[in-house]
């Protein structure tokens, strides 16, 4: 197998799921962009992540972070911060049904910004066989700017809430902010990917995946 090929998903029954037709349609028009830009002289690189590998790095990765928030808080308020109320335990719940929504609009506002038509290159959409919501952008960025939407929600929705939280002392927007930044896992993952991935090409162009987490590099 080719070494670029390795760095995409490669469990088959994700790629395989069947797929809504406003997927369908997706994808037979990011496959016919891709032909184009191939004949342009581009190679393609795929760097998805596969479904279950990030539900099981957002298992592995809620340790590091409770332990760091928690323990940051207890530094900083020198309280176990009381117990939690079934009442503010219902809020909790909701407030990260809620959020999970709102983790994907925040996607799309962050790739929005720099897309040729705004809202109009971001489309919204449900994977039912994993109870997974999706953003995608449908147009070329840059690194950077891919980065910036793949991780705006993380930072908006996680890491500062976690920070407001040890400042101002409160417990159940601690785990709210912990529980957020885990939920970006996926992201994380895909962000890492793009990090680590070295090229020498002088032209490269970010695009979302249309049907997978993650994204594909176009080089030349």
């Amino acid at each position: 197998m080719d070494k670029k090929q390795e760095l995409g998903n490669r469990d088959e029954r994700e790629k395989a799921r069947a797929l809504t037709p406003a997927e369908q349609k997706r994808l037979e028009e990011f496959e016919a962009l891709a032909a184009h830009m191939i004949e342009e002289g581009y190679s393609r690189v795929e760097l998805t992540v596969g479904i279950v590998k990030a539900n099981v790095f957002a298992v592995v990765l809620l340790i590091p972070l409770f332990i760091v928030g928690y323990g940051l808080f207890l530094l900083r308020n020198r309280t176990f911060g009381g117990d939690f109320t079934p009442l503010s335990m219902l809020l909790l719940a909701v407030a990260f049904l809620a959020l999970v929504v709102v983790h994907e609009l925040i996607h799309g506002i962050g790739w929005a910004l720099f897309a040729e038509h705004g809202f109009k290159d971001i489309e919204f959409g449900f994977m039912k066989q994993y109870l997974t919501p999706y953003c995608a952008c449908l147009v070329p960025l840059t690194k950077g700017q891919y980065i910036f939407g793949a991780l705006l929600p993380c930072v908006t929705l996680g890491v500062i809430p976690m920070i407001v939280a040890i400042l101002v002392g409160s417990l159940p927007l601690l785990f709210l902010g912990i529980i957020m930044t885990d939920s970006a896992a996926g992201d994380i993952l895909i962000v890492w990917k793009i990090l680590r991935y070295r090229s020498q090409a002088k032209e490269i162009v970010y695009m979302d995946h249309p049907t997978q987490a993650g994204g594909v590099i176009f080089e030349r």
